[in-house]
């Protein structure tokens, strides 16, 4: 067999036709019962790539040359690349192979039409597989017209198996060269160069969270994405809502998209495509709509149940005829495999940031920097360099793994340099902007990736420690261990350490990212010129200002509820004080200066007070889109810093007003028990609440008269004070009493774990720990004396 309709294969012609070839065929016998559409076409297959080399003896040759071959030497590796190349594109077809090709395209243009041009890809028999990606190892050409250049352009497909990065690749894989044969696909052409598209992944990329779809989109045809050549717009969709019907986007992130790929006038190979800027209107919005984001988290979905794997496909939207495609649907072969240690990093100091950009992987590398402005010069990089470059293409493979750390002007989290440091294992931040002109070489620099979305190349060598943990059941203990978490960033990394939820969710750290005080966005478009133009620079790609503060916060809640979802999240409502507001956009504008802000203008006061009323109901709007249209009902609200009986009934009447009534749609409201007069009243507060969550920070502070923030009385801040321990023990027999929900969400049990059994002891029914603590503090309460005997600390 020489040629075959894609219609007819399966995933088990993958020994004939490659992963890919196999799996379009796959999808489009089984899936397209489900609405998913995958362009049609037709492959050659490996009989044909064999017949093809053996033809002179062309095989034997090329076996011979490689035998001779170290595949470590890169200028030894890029001359027998070119030499065997140029021995295929110098080759001829046979002529039962060439009447066969010409036979098939024939039809396939009647089913089209004559204008129509076709993609012709690359699939090796051994791309594609569970276990080894080989992702862009060979060629793809697109916008071929005409049987001629179509012949040509497979030529190039089949010399493209033995491309510099693709024979280093094997050699690194351990594959036997004369093994891996070719099959290209002739397949119809998607118009996204009138439209977009884009990669999808069926988990999160960095932490592999199986929970989401995570999409990446940018205009034109795909090449330059998934090249790295332009930063993409960045989209996360919650399966499980999904699955209910919901609007299930919980996070976007707009990219620059300075370029896109489209089609130029030739249809000869090498010819047919050319890239132009993308126009600053288009760059300012997404390059998918809604309604088109959440279309292709559905096909996602129905793959990934398919193949019964996490997915890796990608995708195109014709914008003739506004539909969405299909184009390759391949395993995800990093972060799906099970870790059975888990490792986390931490820098154990600080220095100058010189850039940043997206962070891929969890990992700090550090080392001397190495730019290399393109890949002719790649030999110089030496083993432990951190490569720094515009962007990496699969030429650069031979060289990356010899990287203590990889950093890139350009790219997203789908790009080259991404995918390859994510197999690697080594830490890389792409889209950094200028760092081939901040970075000098021969510069010491530390890359860190353990922070969450963003990355950060540091001056000089940073030490930084390596904790690692064996993943596996925990053992029992008398109390729930929830976790305390502010960046969304890490929401997908921390579910999945041991937990009951998130007992304190800050919005201050969302607050904090928006960076523009909310006030100003309801006043838009009245405010000053400069202060206008600023906020319509951060509110790119929202509606506007008021739109862009609410659907940040819904966005950043929304991470941490679907992270942990079906388990409670807490969301304690805004709690800046006066000072941090001031430090938004616009602060200075609305802000009061206060002699003592920590005891001034902030919590249950703020909410109320005429001043800041519609700026909490922003957050109401928010809090109620995310329960609400999103269906993350497992989030839960706590209201901060309660003076009175008074405030108390106010802010839940102001609550209630927009919306967030307690008990409605099974909606819980805590206090945060953090002032003397809530553990003295504590009885009143909990008829009005259902339960307290602690705050062991400004108790301890209120209780002892210090101010946490002093520097002169920091040696007697100490949350097992006497003083502070009554106050604790009788916040949370109070809530015994009563049967309502206890928490401790301080940072007293995460610094103490002698506190934590204490409070355990006390009858606590939750401690909400900082996430690198949860492990150690929980397998120190296991190890505790079982209740009954009495802790020395008690």
């Amino acid at each position: 067999m020489r040629t075959a309709w894609l219609k007819d294969l399966r995933l088990a012609d993958l020994p004939q036709v490659g992963g890919k070839n196999a799996s379009l065929g796959e999808m489009i016998g089984a899936l397209s019962a489900a609405g998913i559409r995958v362009p049609g076409g037709f492959a050659t297959t490996a009989d044909a790539f064999r017949e093809f080399l053996a033809q002179g003896g062309l095989d034997k040759k090329i076996e011979q040359r490689l035998e001779a071959l170290d595949p470590k030497d890169v200028k030894a590796l890029a001359a027998c690349g070119s030499e065997i190349r140029s021995w295929i594109l110098k080759s001829s077809f046979s002529a039962p192979l060439e009447k066969e090709i010409r036979s098939y395209f024939q039809q396939l243009e009647k089913q089209t039409s004559s204008e129509t041009s076709f993609a012709i890809r690359s699939s090796a028999t051994a791309e594609d597989l569970p276990d080894a990606s080989f992702a862009g190892q060979q060629e793809t050409f697109l916008n071929i017209r005409g049987i001629d250049h179509v012949l040509e352009a497979i030529r190039h497909v089949f010399a493209s198996l033995y491309n510099d990065r693709a024979i280093s690749y094997r050699a690194h894989q351990g594959f036997i060269h004369a093994d891996v044969a070719l099959s290209a696909a002739v397949q119809q052409m998607v118009r996204s160069d009138l439209g977009a598209s884009g990669v999808t992944f069926t988990l999160d990329t960095e932490s592999g969270f199986p929970d989401v779809v995570f999409i990446t989109s940018s205009y034109g045809l795909g090449e330059l994405l998934v090249q790295g050549a332009v930063n993409p717009d960045e989209f996360y969709v919650h399966k499980p809502m999904l699955e209910r019907g919901k609007p299930a986007i919980v996070r976007r992130a707009l990219g620059s998209k300075l370029q896109k790929m489209v089609f130029s006038q030739s249809a000869t190979t090498g010819k047919s495509t050319r890239t132009v800027d993308v126009p600053e209107s288009e760059r300012q919005t997404f390059s998918l709509s809604d309604k088109d984001v959440l279309e292709l988290a559905r096909y996602a979905v129905s793959i990934e149940k398919h193949y019964g794997r996490p997915m890796d496909i990608e995708w195109a939207k014709d914008g003739s005829d506004g539909r969405i495609y299909v184009l390759q649907a391949r395993p995800e072969t990093v972060k799906s495999k099970k870790r059975e240690v888990e490792e986390r990093y931490a820098l154990k100091g600080s220095s100058r940031v010189l850039v940043s950009g997206r962070a891929i992987g969890h990992k700090i590398g550090s080392g001397t920097v190495r730019v290399v402005p393109d890949a002719s010069q790649m030999s110089r990089i030496r083993k432990g360099d951190v490569l720094v470059t515009d962007m990496t293409d699969p030429n650069w493979e031979p060289v990356m793994k010899l990287a203590a750390a990889i950093v890139t002007n350009r790219g997203g989290r789908t790009c080259h340099a991404a995918i390859i440091a994510r197999e690697l294992g080594i830490p890389a931040v792409v889209g950094c902007g200028e760092a081939t002109a901040r970075l000098k070489d021969a510069q010491a620099v530390t890359v860190s990736c353990a922070d969450g979305d963003t990355g950060n190349v540091y001056d000089g060598l940073i030490p930084f420690e390596v904790s690692s943990r064996e993943r596996g059941e925990m053992p029992e203990i008398a109390v729930k261990i929830a976790m305390n978490v502010g960046n969304p960033d890490l929401a997908f990394e921390f579910a999945q350490l041991p937990n009951a939820g998130v007992g304190l969710a800050r919005l201050e750290f969302i607050i904090n990212n928006i960076g523009v005080h909310p006030k100003a966005c309801l006043e838009y478009p009245d405010l000053p010129a400069s202060l206008k133009t600023k906020l319509e620079e951060k509110s790119r790609g929202y509606g506007d200002p008021r739109t862009f503060f609410r659907e940040k916060l819904v966005e950043g809640v929304a991470t941490i509820a679907a992270a942990f979802w079906p388990k409670p999240v807490i969301v304690r409502l805004s709690d800046f004080k006066s000072n941090e507001y001031r430090k938004l956009l616009g602060g200075e504008r609305y802000e009061p200066e206060e002699e003592n802000p920590m005891l001034g203008f902030r919590g249950a006061s703020r909410y109320i007070a005429p001043s800041f009323k519609e700026c909490f109901e922003l957050e109401c709007a928010a809090m109620r889109r995310v329960r609400e249209e999103l269906g993350l009902t497992n989030v839960e609200l706590m209201v901060p810093f309660v003076r009175t009986i008074n405030e108390a009934k106010q802010v839940l009447s102001l609550l209630s007003r927009n919306g967030l009534e307690r008990g409605k749609n099974n909606l819980k409201v805590v206090m945060m028990c953090e002032l003397p007069s809530n553990a003295i009243l504590a009885e009143q507060f909990l008829e009005l609440f259902d339960g307290f969550s602690i705050g062991s920070n400004d108790m301890t502070q209120l209780t002892l008269g210090l101010d946490r923030d002093s520097g002169l009385v920091a040696e007697g801040f100490d949350e097992r004070d006497a003083a502070v321990k009554a106050m604790l023990a009788m916040s949370i027999k109070a809530c015994r009493k009563a049967g309502k929900y206890v928490g401790i969400c301080g940072q007293g049990p995460s610094d103490h774990p002698d506190l934590a059994l204490w409070l355990v002891e006390q009858g606590i029914e939750s401690l909400s720990l900082n996430p690198d603590t949860v492990v150690s503090t929980w397998m120190a309460l296991a190890a505790a004396p079982k209740p009954g005997k009495k802790s020395a600390a008690a």
